[in-house]
């Protein structure tokens, strides 16, 4: 079983999608942890504000199945193939790490944003804190300690999870 750590993302009705990710999630891989949700202002484009959390779970399935899992789940809850990079979502699912793997395909593991978006850090810090990123070689606590909070706002909301 891989340890794996998902990030999820919503900024167009960001409370039903991240909950219907949640749900998704629940269904495919069985139990999950939650980080706390955090509302963040969007980043690299002009739009509404995101709601973003990171869970964690274990898998059976090899990094390119959970990453056709999550486009079948994005698309599935309206997510639209071929947008703008930097643009609205309903749901954005991306896999942040699988176990300590450092890999180029079928994706970039462990995922870019972990380093430089303090929507992906503050939440794995939460959940992971003395876990050791493969590459950094720090615990997600000291990066988020290091990390220049003053380039990204962020702030934790509350939120009710659905029931697991």
């Amino acid at each position: 079983m891989a340890t794996i750590y998902i990030s999820i993302g919503s900024n167009i009705e960001p409370e039903k999608y991240v909950k219907a990710a949640l749900s998704e999630l629940t269904y495919h891989l069985g139990a999950i942890k939650c980080s706390s949700v955090y509302e963040s202002e969007a980043v690299g484009f002009e739009g509404s504000n995101f709601l973003n959390m990171v869970v964690g779970a274990e898998t059976d399935l090899s990094i390119a199945q959970v990453v056709s899992l999550f486009k079948e789940i994005e698309q599935l809850h309206g997510r639209q193939r071929g947008a703008k990079k930097f643009s609205p979502r309903t749901i954005d699912l991306d896999l942040l790490l699988y176990d300590d793997q450092v890999t180029e395909t079928p994706i970039v593991l462990p995922r870019g944003e972990i380093v430089y978006n303090a929507f992906v850090l503050w939440p794995l810090a939460e959940l992971a804190p003395t876990e050791v990123h493969p590459v950094t070689q720090k615990s997600y606590q000291q990066m988020w300690t290091d990390f220049d909070k003053s380039s990204q706002h962020l702030w934790p909301v509350a939120f009710e999870l659905p029931v697991q």
